[in-house]
């Protein structure tokens, strides 16, 4: 397959690396220094699930350059997500299927305002990988799966494809017939994870290990199923309870992107994490009072670190 990386941060750099590693044709779009390192040095990859290092990959910082691509994987920070977007236009044709793999529930909205509901399919990945140093990607425990799936339910040539690519280069797949309720799904956990580590500044084993941060915990991820059962998802009532003995599976030593991007003096993604759910939950008269403490208080650094 052609496929290509928009967005070489922990995702788009680990899944594409194993893709191309197994043989498929696979460019990286990135910038800066990562962009300097994967055309100098290739990339590399540290996992559990095996080490890699691909010393030459095909790099650029213009999508308009490509020539064409089967699939897109979409892995950019939310609010570059529409900018990204519109650079991609050059290299869509008709049958090209753009999956994002980002940590909201509206990228897909947003990408179809801007490509086309007809190039979008619904994706969600389980991994937790970032960037070590330019062009090495580190990934901590074995967890590394794709689900992802056509927003009709229907398994299209090209969803059926990729499943394929993904089955041929060890990635742990899944297709989904109700993708919009598995974006969902995942949703509930990464805001209750990404809110919790970057507020508390801990791992989720401390978090989960403490009485009252472990009630905060699971009121935070409970605002959220309400807000997706209110919207019409069909989530059931108890998810939370199911989601907190999903964190108490997971390293004591995992923490989140946002958590990582808050520790660096990065931009945050909260306003379409626990800002979204606010957003939501005023709109449809559901109380979200915890994830409004992680909104309202992360706000200080959602630009990046503040000057002292």
């Amino acid at each position: 397959m052609r496929i290509t990386v928009m967005g070489t941060g922990g995702v788009g750099g680990y899944f594409g690396a194993r893709l191309a590693h197994a043989g498929h044709d696979v460019t990286f779009v990135a910038r800066g220094q990562q962009l300097a390192a994967l055309r100098e040095r290739g990339l590399r990859v540290e996992s559990p699930r095996g080490d890699l290092h691909l010393p030459k990959v095909k790099a650029t910082d213009t999508p308009a350059g490509i020539d064409g691509a089967d699939i897109v994987l979409f892995g950019v920070k939310l609010w570059d997500t529409v900018s990204a977007a519109e650079a991609l236009k050059p290299l869509i044709g008709a049958e090209t299927a753009v999956v994002s793999f980002q940590n909201s529930v509206v990228k897909d909205d947003i990408l179809r305002q801007v490509l086309g509901a007809e190039h979008v399919i619904g994706g969600v990945c389980y991994i937790a990988a970032t960037i070590a140093e330019p062009g090495l990607i580190r990934h901590t425990g074995a967890l590394q799966k794709l689900v992802f799936g056509e927003y009709d339910g229907t398994v299209s040539p090209r969803v059926g494809c990729f499943r394929d690519a993904c089955v041929e280069a060890g990635i742990d797949v899944e297709l989904s017939a109700r993708i919009q309720q598995s974006i969902w799904e995942k949703f509930v956990f990464l805001v209750g994870l990404s809110g919790t580590t970057s507020l508390a500044r801990v791992p989720i084993g401390a978090i989960r290990g403490n009485a009252r941060s472990r009630a905060f915990l699971h009121d935070v991820i409970d605002e959220v199923v309400q807000v997706a059962r209110a919207e019409g998802v069909p989530i059931a009532a108890d998810y939370a309870e199911d989601r907190m003995a999903f964190a108490d599976q997971l390293p004591a030593t995992m923490t989140s992107s946002m958590h990582n991007d808050l520790e660096r003096g990065n931009r945050l993604e909260v306003a379409w994490l626990s800002g979204d759910v606010v957003a939501r939950g005023a709109r449809l008269g559901v109380a979200t009072p915890c994830n409004r403490a992680i909104f309202d208080i992360l706000s200080v650094h959602s630009e990046g670190r503040p000057a002292s």
